[in-house]
């Protein structure tokens, strides 16, 4: 009875054995239920999902569209984290201050209305695509990492000057060396953005290929078996990058694992 309490307890702790428990039969339950309330409609039900997923890992093509799209999500990634980490360790020197906090206001721009604008300053279609995913990316990178800038306790400055450091070196330890880890925190939030956007630029321009167009061409012929599997894959891999990105910040910097759990 305790066990139960706690399940259904506010605030309450649980292992993570019970999670991951906990996890499956919540998974189980989402099943049966679609494939219960699904058969015999429009939307297909797991079990055909489950057969479109091994006909598209089972072809040449599937490979090329997902290495296409993993490169492009890399690349404008890589880009973004630059650019935002520049202009976020910039944002402490007060002229630089106001670009910064207009950037993310940008957050509240939408993209339909500036493709346009994007495909004149563009060559070609991939710099299209990188730069909507910088634009998509930057904002949203700059607004998190400036909310954990502005977290950072006086004491910390406070004690690299009793120390004898000037503002360049308090800058660097406490903000970018001091931070470092949640920078990886924060990119791991920002990734998902940038997956979930692939979809959409890689629809601006079909040439390169990608996951993303291998779901609009299915989508346009109403094949809804096939929208639905290429969901799940994207679903699955953008779950597996999240979590290789969570154990990438806790074996670079192990101390972020020092939390106190107590056993259900």
């Amino acid at each position: 009875m305790k066990f139960l309490e706690r399940l259904f307890s506010p605030f309450a702790a649980l292992s993570n054995r019970t999670f991951t428990i906990l996890i499956i039969i919540d998974c189980v339950i989402a099943l049966v239920l679609w494939q219960l309330f699904a058969s015999g409609g429009l939307i297909p039900t797991p079990e055909k999902i489950a057969a479109s997923v091994l006909r598209i890992v089972g072809t040449g093509d599937f490979f090329d569209n997902l290495f296409a799209s993993l490169t492009l999500t890399l690349k404008g990634m890589g880009i973004s984290i630059v650019i935002a980490l520049a202009i976020c360790y910039l944002s402490v020197v007060p002229i630089f201050y106001p670009i910064a906090k207009f950037i993310i206001k940008c957050r509240y721009l939408t993209l339909t209305g500036l493709i346009f604008l994007f495909t004149l300053l563009t060559s070609n279609g991939h710099n299209l695509k990188i730069s909507l995913l910088i634009f998509g990316i930057v904002p949203f990178f700059v607004t998190s990492f400036l909310s954990i800038i502005d977290g950072i306790n006086t004491q910390e400055y406070e004690l690299c000057k009793t120390l004898r450091m000037n503002n360049w070196q308090t800058l660097l330890e406490v903000v970018v060396i001091g931070r470092l880890d949640q920078v990886l925190e924060v990119m791991r939030q920002n990734f998902a953005i940038a997956w979930m956007m692939i979809t959409m630029v890689e629809g601006l321009n079909m040439s390169e290929g990608g996951l993303g167009t291998m779901l609009i061409k299915s989508n346009k012929y109403i094949d809804l078996g096939t929208v639905f599997a290429i969901l799940v894959i994207i679903f699955s891999l953008g779950v597996c990058f999240d979590f290789l990105l969570a154990k990438l910040r806790t074996w670079f910097f192990p101390y972020t694992k020092l939390q106190v759990r107590s056993n259900v």
